[in-house]
């Protein structure tokens, strides 16, 4: 009598079988595949978005008070890098734990593979850039991709196919998998490749020289010769880089507008080359990030060549009452400053087309952003800048306001060591300590420097205005031993740098930079 043989399983029932861990690598290559296969999508379809930088944004957007300073703290300008990583490696963790969960039913794994692509596309919602229909097409193709390369992997065949299939060993397995992997990583790579390459000033845009009506120069003495010391103007690609964007906007400057609104007496827009057209001027300004610890290096100088962002404003008309201007960038994002301070005649706030005598970096803008001397970024530096709104003061919270930063944000008096560096050792007899010190828009008038307590005044280099940082050195006998620098400034309005120190939440971080040097 013969035995009936069993009925062929469906893939519900071979995804049950098999031992955890296949399941669990098998979930990974799933996730992994879901993702390269987005990121190459994004690169080979313009305005199709990143699935991973889409999540990330995500992140940034909700999270928590006091996120921000702990993030740059630890990775400084790789946080961005930092914050797609962790995006990744939870996915894949996520994607291991539904591929153990599938061994009970195939539909799990459907359901969470399905669970990852509703999220995605709901972040790429959040993006004023994102096109729905190609946000929903690459998380539909990302979602199966994904789950054919979870059933090649997780279900085994049954007793009467097994001869028709691929070896289901485990070293086949690991050899499918991990060639999955390796797969979908160099097509996410591929991917982030062809975005950066688009990432660049139109042609144009770069071989247009753009004649300023006021030229700024360096004055003799602006810059002292110290080797180590951090130059007086810094070159684009050193200067450094603070926003919340994870992929660089691209923005067509065919298209794009500036959008004056809000409390004005005529809403006004402008192209790109209208606003070129207008009046231009040259200035040295200091920006600084309110991330920046006592120390670091979040702050740098640079020529920058613009339109008077007054000028611009009296176009549309203030309206009285008008007590905060909001800066919108082309990704949504904002930051809020005071009329008031615009307005003032003693500064220059402008919106920028050019850094350093070139075409304003992607990276830093392009292709306008406001510098307004003497606030910290966050309140002020909107790069990719698409709108100026006019509104009250009480009636809007730009970005970082309701994260637990404060609404006014001048930046303070502040100075560091860059020469010697810490924990260096330094030859005895005649030495050099120098470093920055800034002050925008008061300027700086004195910087001392404290060797084991003793506070002496350092020479400064010529200032170029009270918007621009000065850089400062103090020769000095160094005798052998252990020895505690530190050093302080005073701004032009007389005030002193405190030497109490403070995180840089909510206004800036507060201190004196000191170092600990040997001397042999």
């Amino acid at each position: 009598m013969s035995t009936p043989s069993a009925p062929p399983q469906t893939a519900s029932q071979r995804v049950m079988r098999g031992p955890g861990w296949r399941h669990a690598a098998a979930g990974v290559a799933g996730v992994a595949v879901a993702i390269g296969l987005s990121e190459l999508g994004a690169g080979l379809v313009p305005g199709a978005p990143s699935l991973v930088a889409s999540v990330g944004s995500a992140v940034i957007n909700l999270q928590p008070p006091g996120a921000k300073e702990l993030v740059v703290a630890l990775f400084g300008e790789n946080d961005k890098l930092a914050l797609e990583l962790f995006v990744v490696g939870v996915a894949l963790a996520i994607g291991a734990l539904v591929g153990v969960l599938s061994r009970r039913s195939r539909w799990v794994a459907t359901a969470g593979f399905a669970a990852f692509g509703l999220l995605a596309f709901g972040a790429t919602l959040l993006d004023p850039q994102a096109s729905p229909a190609l946000a929903a097409a690459s998380a539909g193709v990302a979602v199966w991709a994904g789950l054919v390369a979870f059933d090649r992997l997780a279900a085994r065949p049954s007793e009467r196919t097994a001869a028709s299939m691929p070896d289901w060993s485990r070293r086949g397995f690991l050899l499918r998998s991990g060639g999955l992997a390796i797969a979908a990583g160099a097509a996410g790579l591929v991917g982030r490749s062809l975005i950066e390459a688009r990432l660049r000033v139109p042609a144009r845009v770069a071989s247009t020289i753009l004649p300023a009506g006021r030229l700024a120069t360096l004055p003799p003495g602006a810059e002292l010769t110290v080797d180590g010391l951090t130059p007086l103007v810094v070159p684009n690609d050193r200067f450094y880089r603070i926003d919340t964007a994870l992929l660089l906007p691209s923005v067509d400057v065919a298209s794009w507008r500036l959008h004056i609104r809000g409390m004005v007496d005529r809403e006004t827009t402008l192209t790109f080359d209208e606003l070129a057209q207008l009046p231009l001027f040259e200035q040295y300004v200091t920006i600084a990030c309110v991330s920046n610890e006592v120390g670091d290096d979040l702050v740098g100088n640079a020529k920058w060549t613009g339109v008077s962002l007054r000028d611009v404003l009296d176009m549309a008309g203030v309206q009285a009452g008008a007590s905060q201007l909001v800066g919108r960038s082309v990704d949504g994002w904002t930051a809020g400053m005071p009329t008031a301070w615009v307005m003032d005649p003693a500064r220059e706030p402008m919106i920028a087309l050019r850094m350093n005598d070139q075409p304003l970096p992607v990276a830093h803008g392009f292709p306008a952003r406001l510098i307004v001397p003497g606030l910290y970024g966050y309140v002020s530096a909107t790069k990719w800048l698409s709108e100026l709104e006019l509104t009250t003061l009480e009636a809007f919270d730009a970005f970082w306001i309701p994260r637990g930063w404060a609404k006014e944000a001048p930046i303070l008096t502040q100075s560091r060591i860059d020469v010697p560096k810490a924990a260096t050792r330094v030859q005895k007899g005649r030495s050099t300590i120098a470093g920055v010190a800034w002050a925008p828009d008061r300027g700086i008038s004195r910087v001392e420097v404290s060797v084991d307590g003793e506070w002496r005044e350092a020479r400064l280099s010529n200032p170029i205005s009270d918007a621009t940082w000065v850089q400062w050195r103090l020769d000095w006998d160094a005798a052998p031993g252990r020895h505690v620098l530190a050093v302080r400034a005073t701004d032009g309005a007389g005030e002193v740098q405190t030497d109490r120190r403070t995180p840089p939440a909510p206004d800036g971080a507060r201190g004196h930079h000191s170092v600990v040097v040997d001397v042999a």
